[in-house]
């Protein structure tokens, strides 16, 4: 999670800020899933 966030901090192209966005949605997904198992 933290990557994701440097990443999109340092990010000044949009795209990979985009990208940010849709990795730290997938993460939650993620994070979700395993609390489901749990």
């Amino acid at each position: 999670g933290r990557e994701i966030n440097t990443t999109g901090a340092k990010a000044y192209d949009s795209t990979i800020q985009k990208c940010v966005v849709m990795m730290k949605d997938e993460l939650e997904k993620a994070k979700e899933q395993v609390l489901n198992v749990l």
